[in-house]
C-alpha cells in the first residue's frame, strides 16, 4: 500500500487540532502525550496552525511538579472563519451566520413563506447576500454553506420532498458558482443529530438518535461521530413506517404512515379544524393544553400514544444510548415526555435516555455549522462542546 505523505501530514494536523478543540487551553507537551506524536512534529504542526490563524496562544499554564519553564497554552480560534447554515421548511426559511465554533453572528427568519422549486434559490441567495454585506472580517472568510431540507437527500441531491416540490432540484451547484465555497445539502433530521452530537453539553454518548417532528417525522442517527444516512439516504425515515395498515394515504405512496397521525402538522391541522381556527402553531396549542382545553388534551395524549409506538420501534431497531425528541410541542408541554417514558414498557427500552432537544428549532442550523466546519478543518467526529451564550 502506497501512503501519500501529504495525507499523513493532513491526518496528523487534524489529530492535533482535534486535541486542541476538545481539550481547551492545552500545552504542546500534553498534545504530544495525548496524540502520541513526537514533540517536533507537534511543534511544526502548531506553528502552521498559528500562522494560518486557526490556533492561538492564550496564556501560560502551571509548571510541572518537576519544575522548569511554564508551558504556553493553546486554543482553537473559533472566529477564524464564517459558516452559513439554513433550515428550509415547506413554509419557512431560517438562516444563521456563525463563526466556526457555533457563536451566532446573525439570524434571519422568513416565516409563512411557501417554499417551492422556483423561489428557494432566490430566497436563500437573498439572505446570504444580506448576511455577507454585514459579516465581520475573518482570516478565512466564508468557508461553507449548509442547507437542511425536509426530505430525502442522497449525495447532496434532493430526491424526494413530500410536502413541497423540491424533488430532483439541484441547489448545490448554483450556490457554489455564486459564492465560490463548498455547499452541503442534507436531510434536516440528520443535521439535527449532527448538531446535538457536536454541541451537546452533557454526557459522552457515542450513539444518539434525534427525532425531528415538524410537517413530517424524521430521525437522524450519529454513531461514533459518523452520520448514518443509508445507501440511498432513506435511513431514519421513521415517519414513513407503518402505524396503521391500510390507513391514511401518505405522499410517499404508502398508507398508514406514522407521520400522518403523529406529526405536528397533523396535530395543528386537526385542532384548527375542531376549533374553527385559520392557524394553529405550538404556542397556540400549548396554551390551549395548559388552559385545560379538553380537545387539546385529548389530541396531545393521542399523539403520545402514536409517537411512543414509533419510538419503541426505532429503539429496538437501532439500540441508541440517547434518544432526543425535537418537537416544539414537547418542549412547550413538558409533561408529555414523561408520559412517553411511562409507555416505554419493553425491556429493550429501559436503559435508553430520552430527552427533549437542547438546541430546539435551531438544531439543524447548528448541525449545518458542524458539517461545514468539520469539512473545512478536515476533522471527523468533530465535537465543539458547549455553545457560547
Amino acid at each position: 500500500m502506497i501512503i501519500n505523505k501529504l495525507d499523513i501530514r493532513e491526518q496528523n494536523e487534524a489529530t492535533v487540532l482535534k486535541a486542541i478543540i476538545e481539550n481547551k487551553n492545552i500545552s504542546r507537551a500534553n498534545i504530544s502525550t495525548l496524540t502520541k506524536l513526537n514533540k517536533a512534529s507537534v511543534s511544526q504542526i502548531i506553528k502552521n496552525l498559528i500562522e494560518n490563524d486557526i490556533v492561538e496562544e492564550v496564556g501560560i499554564g502551571d509548571a510541572s511538579s518537576m519544575g522548569g519553564r511554564k508551558p504556553i497554552q493553546l486554543h482553537f480560534n473559533g472566529r477564524c472563519g464564517l459558516v452559513l447554515a439554513f433550515d428550509v421548511g415547506y413554509n419557512y426559511v431560517t438562516g444563521m451566520l456563525a463563526y466556526l465554533d457555533g457563536e451566532v453572528i446573525r439570524l434571519e427568519e422568513r416565516k409563512n413563506t411557501p417554499i417551492n422549486s422556483e423561489n428557494i434559490l432566490p430566497t436563500v441567495q437573498s439572505i446570504i447576500t444580506n448576511f455577507l454585506s454585514q459579516a465581520p472580517v475573518t482570516p478565512h472568510g466564508l468557508v461553507g454553506i449548509s442547507l437542511a431540507i425536509h426530505g430525502i437527500i442522497n449525495d447532496n441531491r434532493i430526491t424526494f420532498t413530500p410536502y413541497y416540490d423540491l424533488s430532483g432540484l439541484d441547489i448545490k451547484e448554483p450556490l457554489e458558482q455564486l459564492f465560490s465555497v463548498p455547499v452541503f445539502v442534507e436531510n434536516e433530521a440528520n443535521l439535527n443529530a449532527v448538531g446535538e452530537y457536536c454541541f451537546m453539553t452533557t454526557g459522552d454518548y457515542q450513539k444518539i438518535i434525534s427525532l425531528s417532528i415538524h410537517s413530517g417525522i424524521g430521525a437522524g442517527t450519529v454513531a461514533n461521530g459518523s452520520l448514518q444516512s443509508g445507501s440511498h439516504g432513506f435511513s431514519g425515515e421513521l415517519g414513513h413506517s407503518t402505524l396503521f395498515p391500510n390507513g391514511k394515504s401518505c405522499p410517499c405512496g404508502n398508507k398508514g404512515c406514522l407521520e400522518q397521525y403523529a406529526s405536528n402538522r397533523v396535530l395543528f391541522d386537526t385542532f384548527a379544524k375542531l376549533k374553527d381556527l385559520d392557524f394553529v402553531n405550538s404556542d397556540i396549542f400549548a396554551a390551549a393544553y395548559n388552559a385545560g382545553d379538553v380537545d387539546a388534551i385529548r389530541l396531545a395524549l393521542e399523539n403520545v400514544d402514536y409517537l411512543s409506538i414509533g419510538l419503541n420501534n426505532i429503539i429496538v431497531a437501532e439500540d441508541p444510548e440517547l434518544l432526543i425528541v425535537n418537537s416544539s410541542v414537547y418542549r412547550k408541554i413538558p409533561d408529555l415526555l414523561p408520559r412517553i417514558r411511562r409507555k416505554m414498557v419493553s425491556r429493550f427500552t429501559q436503559s435508553i435516555t430520552i430527552q427533549t432537544s437542547l438546541l430546539g428549532d435551531h438544531a439543524p442550523l447548528y448541525g449545518g455549522i458542524a458539517q461545514a466546519t468539520s469539512h473545512f478543518l478536515k476533522i471527523q467526529n468533530l465535537r465543539l462542546g458547549m455553545l457560547k451564550k
